[in-house]
C-alpha cells in the first residue's frame, strides 16, 4: 500500500502536476492540503477520470483538504469532533483497504506572539485527544499532511537562525512531540534518517529546491503496527523544481500489507 502527502498550494493550479505523479507512482492514497477552494469548483471530475475516488472539504482560498485514492474510501469524516471549532477544511480522515489515513493541513500559527500560534498548539493537543477518543496505538492508523513543524535540526537547513520560528519553536516541538508520544512513529525518519531530506522550499528564498534550503514539515506517521510493516520512505524533490511548482512537494511511503 503506498500512501502519499502533498500540499498543493492550489489544487486546481497544481492539478497537471498531481494527474501525472498518480499516473506514474500508482499510490493507492494521496493526501492534498491547502486545496483552496470551495467545494462547488474543486477538480474532482479529472481525478475521477484518471481512475481515483476523491473526498474532499474546502473553503475559498485558504486551507482545504482532500483524500484521493484508488478505491473509494469508508467511514470518512471532516474535522475535529470536541465541540470546538472542527476545522474540517484541515481535516479529513476515512478508512481505505481496512488502514484509517488521517490527512491534516496543521495551522502554521503565523509568529509566535500571535494568538494562531496559541491556537496551532491547542491543535496538536485536540489531535491526541482526537487519536484517544477514535482509536489505540494498536489500531492502523496512518496520519499524514503539513504539520507545519520541523520536529528537530536535521529537519530544518539552517536550524540555528530558526529558534523563534512557529514551526521550529520548542513550544509547537513539544506539543508535536506530545501528540506523536500518543503512539506515532515517524515512518520517514525510519527509513531515512539522514540530514538533508527536505519537502518544503520557501518561495522567497531564490533556487531554494536547488540549494536544498528547506525544511521538512511534511509527515508520514504511523501506529506500530503499520510503521513495522513499512518498507521504504521517500521525498520526490523532481515535482518542485518545475516551472510554477507548489512550494511543497510529494512525501510517500509504502508499506507490506
Amino acid at each position: 500500500m503506498r500512501i502519499a502527502t502533498f500540499n498543493a498550494n492550489s489544487i486546481r493550479m497544481r492539478l497537471p502536476v498531481i494527474l501525472e505523479w498518480l499516473q506514474q507512482n500508482q499510490p493507492d492514497v494521496l493526501g492534498i492540503q491547502e486545496t483552496k477552494v470551495e467545494d462547488a469548483l474543486f477538480p474532482a471530475d479529472p481525478i475521477r477520470a484518471a481512475g481515483y475516488e476523491v473526498v474532499f472539504r474546502g473553503q475559498k482560498s485558504y486551507n482545504g483538504v482532500a483524500l484521493i485514492t484508488k478505491v473509494a474510501p469508508t467511514d470518512v469524516h471532516f474535522g475535529i469532533d470536541d465541540g470546538g471549532q472542527a476545522d474540517e477544511p484541515r481535516l479529513v480522515c476515512a478508512k481505505v483497504n481496512g488502514v484509517t489515513v488521517l490527512n491534516t493541513y496543521v495551522p502554521q500559527g503565523r509568529e509566535i506572539d500571535h494568538e494562531m500560534y496559541l491556537y496551532k498548539q491547542a491543535w496538536f493537543r485536540r489531535l491526541r485527544a482526537f487519536f484517544e477518543r477514535h482509536f489505540t496505538p494498536e489500531t492502523p492508523v496512518v496520519w499524514i499532511g503539513d504539520l507545519n513543524v520541523a520536529p528537530t535540526p536535521l529537519d530544518v537547513h539552517n536550524p540555528a537562525d530558526q529558534a523563534k520560528h512557529v514551526c521550529f519553536h520548542e513550544d509547537v516541538q513539544r506539543a508535536y512531540a506530545e501528540t506523536l508520544a500518543w503512539g506515532f512513529e515517524d515512518v520517514f525518519r525510519r527509513h531515512c534518517p539522514e540530514p538533508g531530506l527536505f519537502s518544503f522550499f520557501d518561495f522567497r528564498t531564490p533556487n531554494a529546491a536547488k540549494r536544498k534550503m528547506g525544511w521538512r514539515i511534511d509527515h508520514i506517521l504511523a501506529t506500530p503496527p503499520l510503521a513495522a510493516r513499512s518498507k521504504k520512505a521517500w521525498i520526490d524533490l523532481a515535482p518542485r523544481l518545475r516551472e510554477k511548482a507548489s512550494d511543497h512537494t510529494f512525501v510517500a511511503a509504502d508499506f507490506d500489507l
